[in-house]
């Protein structure tokens, strides 16, 4: 099965063996390197698997990014901390202009107040926009009037990395390619593989296909050794709410 612990573990050390390093948002903003995969994770929900995923990481002497949202399904004190400890960079997955429903002054001032809380575990540097699909708000558009780098905030990374040289994947979909029916995990990005599996992409990695400069989107929740949660996750969750991606998708862009 794809989309396993397991899986991942694999996927880890196919980076390693073919000589890849690697760096948090953080890192990679300030003095990025040569050859470099960063691990995004985005926690929308189930932070117990981002916790698993942070021990194997640490375990294999890697530190990537985990972003959490202001939101009870997302962020979990003690398991902030326990991942801070581990020495990974912790972010924050804003949702607020689709919170405040497009009102930008209260957008603003709800960023500033939840960016301040996750400031209670960690200097965060690095913020993420979490999609909403369901909300005809894009919380990026609240940059349009307001400037988060006057926050101390030095990457978004839909806004700040440049994607012609940094290749962008997401596992939004339970795919690698689920920029079909992604509302707004996506970017631009002229790179063209066929990579639909996570054995497609370690196949793609031990062949040494990809680019020297990658971003993987991974959300912990969608990975499961547990085969009631992998069911659940991929079954009830998962393929119908892809469908849902796939008809909003086309509905705004006939719009």
């Amino acid at each position: 099965m794809d989309f396993t612990i397991k899986t991942y573990r694999t996927l880890l050390n196919s980076l390693q063996s073919n000589g890849f390093s690697f760096q948090t948002l953080e890192q990679f903003s300030d003095c990025p390197k040569e050859r470099v995969v960063i691990l995004r994770h985005d926690v929308d929900s189930w932070p117990v698997n981002a916790l698993q995923m942070a021990k194997i990481e640490h375990d294999n002497g890697i530190c990537s990014t985990y972003y959490f949202r202001k939101h009870w399904q997302s962020y979990n004190e003690s398991i902030i901390k326990q991942i801070v400890d581990l020495g990974h960079e912790i972010g924050y997955h804003y949702e607020d202009l689709a919170n405040a429903k497009g009102n930008f002054d209260l957008a603003f001032r709800n960023f500033q107040q939840n960016l301040e809380f996750f400031h209670k575990f960690y200097p965060v540097r690095t913020i993420s926009m979490h999609g909403r699909p369901l909300s005809k708000w894009d919380s990026r558009d609240l940059w349009k009037k307001f400037d988060y780098k006057s926050l101390g905030i030095i990457c978004e990374p839909y806004l700040d990395i440049d994607y012609s040289k940094v290749l962008y994947l997401t596992d939004t979909g339970g795919c690698w390619d689920g920029e079909k029916f992604s509302l707004r995990d996506n970017v631009k990005n002229h790179f063209d593989f066929e990579i639909h599996s996570t054995f497609d992409l370690i196949d793609h990695i031990q062949k040494e296909l990809l680019p020297e400069q990658i971003i993987l989107n991974i959300h912990p929740a969608r990975w499961n050794d547990n085969v009631i949660k992998w069911i659940i996750r991929k079954y009830i969750l998962t393929l119908p709410k892809r469908k849902v991606k796939q008809i909003l998708k086309l509905i705004r862009e006939k719009q």
